[in-house]
């Protein structure tokens, strides 16, 4: 009986252990993802940026005023 619990308790620390590297992989991944996901975020607003700009040059550029107010 004593054999069978040491078997069962081996078994069972030979999961947590499992466990444990598969939930460091994964807080690896996450951290990565979350980096990346930073970065793209950045990245969105430089270009969001950008784009206004241009709209707004392209409006200003075809908006010419009236003959009487130059």
């Amino acid at each position: 009986m004593n054999e069978e619990i040491s078997a069962r308790l081996a078994a069972v620390e030979s999961n947590a252990a499992h466990l444990e590297h598969h939930v460091e992989q994964l807080n690896g991944v996450i951290i990565e993802q979350g980096k990346l996901l930073e970065r793209l975020k950045k990245e969105v607003m430089r270009q969001s940026t950008a784009m206004e700009t241009i709209e707004m040059e392209r409006i200003k550029a075809n908006n010419t005023k009236p003959p009487h107010y130059q």
